[in-house]
C-alpha cells in the first residue's frame, strides 16, 4: 500500500494555515501543522487537524440525492439529476423570467475561488438578482464601510501587527477565532510580540473573552461601540491630538468628522458604553500618542444595531490619528491574485446599486439581505423567488428566523442544494449534489488572504481524488449551463470580466475554467512573472515547485494609498452622508424594556465552525455542549444555578438551553454560542443537541441594520426564566 505526504493547507478560517496530509491508495489518513510552512510555521487549530473527520465522515453525501414525495432522499445519478434541474429551471424561467432564480452561499465559497466566480457568472447568464450570503451575518458592514470611505468594497485595511505600538481591539477575539479581515496564522505570537517591544494590546468587549484574559480589557455594554468610538474621536479632536498633517494629505472633508463627534463627550456616552469619562479620554490620549496605532474589530463590531458605523468609526480612529498606510498602522492591501480588482473593475463590487423588492434595502456586493429570503419566497409579485441553489450554506441555522425560513422552502417550486451533508436547510431541497471538500481541489489564496503583513503565495493541488461521486461545484454550473444551452460568457458577461475571458477564448487557449482564469491573473498580478517578463515573478510552476508557498515580501507595502483608494480624487471620505445620517439615527432603535432587561450577544468557540463542524468526533469530544454565558448575579435572580436549563426569550423567539454561570459576562450581558440546534443527517451533531440561538432574532426588513442590511445579531433585548423539566430542551 502506497502511502505518500502531501502538502496543503487549511480553507476553514482566514489563517490559511499549513498542513501535511498522510494519504494511503487514495484516502486520507491525518492532517498535521507544515513545520516548512513560512506563514504558520507548524502551527495550526483544532479544526483545521479535525478535519480528517470531515474528510471521512460516514454521514457524508456521496452520490446525488433525489427527494421522494414522502420527503425522504434516494440516490441518482448525476446525469438524471442534472437532467430535471436544467428542465425544471428552465421551465421557470421561461414562466417567470430569471428573476425568479436564486442562490444563497455560505461561508466556505470565500475560501475556494472556483464556486463563487461560475455560480456568479451562472445566474448572471440566467438573468438573476436574487443572491444571498452569509455575509449579511458576518461582515456586509465592513463591505459597505469600505466603500464609502474608500470607494472600493474589496479594500479591507488590516493592522500591521508584526510592528504596531497599540493594538485597539473591539468585537474580536482571534485567540479563538484566529483572525478575520486579517491574516494571522501565529496570532498569539503576533499579539505577544507587541507587548514584548513595550506595546500595549486593549481588547473592547462585553465579554471577558480567551483574548481579553491575556490582554487589557475594557468591558462595555452590548452594541455601544458608535458612541464609544465617537467619544474617543471627541477627546483626539479636542485634545489637539489628531494629526491633520495627515488628515489634510490623506482625506476631503476631516473638519465635517471633527464637528460631528463635538455631539459625543465622554460624560454624555458613559450612561450607554458603561465606560467611566476619565477612562475613556486616557484611553484616547493613549492612543492617539502612541508611536503606531492601529484599530481593528471584526464579527463583535459587525452585528450590533449600527455595526457599518462602527467599521467606519474603527478605521477613522487609525485615519485621524496619522496611521492609515504606515509602518505599524492601518495597511491597505495588494492583492497576489487581483481577483478583486477585477471583480471591481468589472462592477461586481457594488454598494446601492439597486434595492431589495422586500423592504427595500441596497445590495452589497451584489447580494442582499439573507434575512429576507423567506419573506421573498412568500410574497407574490414580479421577481418572487421560486428557485435556489444553496451552496455550503445553513440558512436555517444561520439566519434570523429559521423556523420561517424552513416553512418557506417548502413554497419554492425548485430547490438544489451542493454541499457534503443532509443538513437543517437541504433537507427540504429537491437535490442534494454532492460537493468536493477542499482537499479534493485546487486552489489558491486569494480574497481575505491578502490581508497580511506578509506578503505570501501558496498553490495547493488536490491531495486526494474526489471520494463517491463528489463533483467540483463550479462544474455543475457549468454542466447546467450547457445542458440549458446558455454559453456563461455571453450577452455582456465577458466585458464585465473586464474583456479577460475574451482574450483567453481569441486565442484558442483551451475550454475557459476558473484554474486557467486565476493562474493568468496571477501572472500579471503585482507579483506575476508576466509571462516572463518578469524573472522573479511567480507563476504556476514556481508555485509547484515551492508547495509550502513563497514569501513575497516580509512586509506589506506602505505608501500605496493613491493605489488602493478609488474616490477620483484619491482622498478618504470620513463623513459621507450615509454616515452622518447613522448617527443621527443613534438612539433611535434602543428602547428600554423593563419586560426583557438583558442584552444577548454572540460567541465563538474554538472547536466550533458556525454549522458546519459538529459532526467531527475529534471536536465533540469531552464535555461540549451548548451553554449560554449568565452572570452570577442575574442567574441569582432568576434563581438559576450553574448547569440548569434556562429558557431565553425575546421579542421574537424563545429558546432553551443550559446554563453557565460565569464573571466572564457583566450582569445585564448574555452570551450564546450561535451554530447548534442540529436537525439534518448528521448523527453526531444531532445527538449534541443545543438550540438555534438565531430564533431569538428578527428576520424583520425594519429591524435590520439600514446600511448594509445586516441582521442585528448582538445586543438582543431579552429575558431569562428557568425550566423546571429539561424535556421542553429545543434542539434549535
Amino acid at each position: 500500500m502506497a502511502v505518500e505526504q502531501r502538502i496543503t493547507y487549511c480553507r476553514i478560517c482566514e489563517a490559511l494555515c499549513g498542513l501535511v496530509a498522510t494519504v494511503e491508495d487514495g484516502r486520507l489518513q491525518s492532517l498535521r501543522p507544515d513545520p516548512d510552512n513560512p506563514m504558520s510555521r507548524g502551527r495550526a487549530c483544532p479544526k483545521g487537524i479535525a478535519f480528517t473527520d470531515v474528510q471521512n465522515d460516514p454521514d457524508r453525501v456521496l452520490t446525488p440525492l433525489k427527494r421522494r414525495a414522502d420527503g425522504t432522499f434516494e440516490a441518482v445519478g448525476w446525469d438524471a439529476a442534472l437532467d430535471d434541474i436544467a428542465a425544471r429551471l428552465g421551465r421557470i424561467v421561461a414562466a417567470h423570467g430569471g428573476g425568479a432564480v436564486g442562490q444563497y452561499f455560505g461561508n466556505p465559497i470565500a475560501f475556494g475561488y472556483a464556486s463563487g466566480i461560475w455560480s456568479g457568472l451562472f445566474l448572471t447568464r440566467l438573468g438573476g438578482h436574487h443572491q444571498y450570503s452569509s455575509g449579511s451575518q458576518d461582515i456586509n458592514s465592513r463591505f459597505v464601510a469600505s466603500k464609502l470611505l474608500y470607494g472600493a468594497a474589496s479594500q479591507i485595511p488590516f493592522p500591521d501587527l508584526t510592528r504596531t505600538d497599540f493594538l485597539f481591539m473591539l468585537g474580536a477575539n482571534p485567540l479563538v477565532s484566529h483572525g478575520s479581515a486579517v491574516r494571522t496564522p501565529r496570532v498569539r505570537d503576533d499579539l505577544a510580540g507587541i507587548t514584548a517591544r513595550g506595546g500595549r494590546v486593549v481588547v473592547v468587549d462585553p465579554r471577558r473573552t480567551e483574548t481579553a484574559r491575556a490582554y487589557e480589557h475594557l468591558p462595555v455594554r452590548p452594541d455601544s461601540d458608535a458612541w464609544l468610538l465617537l467619544s474617543m474621536l471627541y477627546v483626539i479632536f479636542d485634545e489637539n491630538l489628531a494629526d491633520v498633517a495627515a488628515l489634510d494629505a490623506q482625506t476631503a472633508d476631516w473638519s465635517t468628522l471633527r464637528e460631528l463627534a463635538r455631539g459625543f463627550p465622554p460624560e454624555r456616552t458613559h450612561l450607554r458604553t458603561g465606560v467611566e469619562p476619565d477612562v475613556l479620554r486616557t484611553l484616547a490620549r493613549d492612543f492617539a500618542t502612541a508611536p503606531t496605532a492601529v484599530a481593528y474589530g471584526r464579527t463583535g463590531a459587525c452585528l450590533g444595531r449600527h455595526g457599518t458605523l462602527v467599521s467606519h468609526l474603527l478605521d477613522v480612529l487609525s485615519i485621524v490619528t496619522g496611521n492609515l498606510d504606515r509602518a505599524g498602522g492601518m495597511l491597505f492591501a495588494r492583492a497576489v491574485i487581483p481577483l478583486e480588482d477585477l471583480a471591481e473593475t468589472s462592477g461586481k463590487m457594488t454598494y446601492d446599486t439597486a434595492r431589495s423588492r422586500v423592504g427595500n434595502l441596497p445590495e452589497v456586493i451584489s447580494t442582499y439581505p439573507a434575512a429576507l429570503m423567506a419573506e421573498e419566497i412568500i410574497t407574490p409579485g414580479d421577481g418572487q423567488l421560486r428557485a435556489l441553489f444553496v451552496t455550503a450554506g445553513n440558512p436555517v441555522l444561520t439566519v434570523p428566523n429559521g423556523p420561517m425560513l424552513e416553512k418557506a422552502l417548502g413554497e419554492l417550486d425548485l430547490m438544489v442544494s451542493l454541499d457534503l451533508y443532509v443538513n437543517e436547510t437541504n433537507s427540504h431541497a429537491d437535490y442534494i449534489l454532492p460537493a468536493t471538500t477542499f482537499l479534493e481541489r485546487h486552489d489558491v489564496p486569494y480574497s481575505l488572504a491578502n490581508c497580511s503583513t506578509t506578503v505570501f503565495a501558496q498553490a495547493a493541488e488536490a491531495v486526494v481524488p474526489a471520494y463517491g461521486q463528489a463533483r467540483n461545484e463550479w462544474e455543475v454550473f457549468d454542466e447546467l449551463a450547457r445542458r440549458m444551452g446558455l454559453s456563461l460568457f455571453a450577452n455582456g458577461a465577458l466585458e464585465r470580466f473586464n474583456g479577460v475571458l475574451s482574450w483567453l477564448d481569441r486565442r484558442g487557449l483551451g475550454r475557459m475554467t476558473p484554474r486557467r482564469l486565476v493562474e493568468l491573473l496571477m501572472r500579471i498580478g503585482p507579483y506575476g512573472d508576466r509571462f516572463g517578463l518578469r524573472r522573479n515573478g511567480i507563476n504556476p510552476r514556481k508555485l509547484r515547485e515551492n508547495p509550502h508557498g513563497i514569501v513575497l515580501s516580509e512586509h506589506a507595502p506602505t505608501g500605496i494609498r493613491a493605489e488602493a483608494v478609488k474616490h477620483p480624487d484619491g482622498l478618504v471620505r470620513l463623513a459621507p452622508t450615509e454616515i452622518l445620517a447613522e448617527v443621527e439615527r443613534l438612539g433611535e432603535r434602543h428602547p428600554d424594556d423593563p419586560a426583557f432587561p438583558l442584552m444577548a450577544i454572540g460567541m465563538r468557540e474554538i472547536r466550533s465552525q458556525n454549522s458546519w463542524m459538529h459532526n467531527s468526533p475529534t471536536l465533540m469530544k469531552g464535555d461540549r455542549r451548548h451553554r449560554a454565558r449568565i452572570n452570577p448575579a442575574d442567574a441569582a435572580a432568576a434563581g438559576l444555578t450553574d448547569g440548569a436549563t434556562v429558557r431565553v426569550t425575546s421579542r421574537d423567539g424563545a429558546i432553551e438551553t443550559e446554563v453557565l454561570v460565569t464573571d466572564e459576562v457583566a450582569p445585564g450581558t448574555v452570551a450564546i454560542p450561535h451554530g447548534w440546534g442540529h436537525r439534518g443527517g448528521w448523527q453526531l451533531a444531532n445527538r449534541a443537541g443545543g438550540a438555534n440561538v438565531n430564533e431569538l432574532m428578527s428576520n424583520d426588513a425594519a429591524g435590520l441594520e439600514r446600511l448594509a442590511g445586516m441582521s442585528v445579531l448582538n445586543g438582543v433585548a431579552v429575558r431569562i426564566e428557568p425550566v423546571t423539566s429539561t424535556a421542553g430542551v429545543t434542539a434549535g
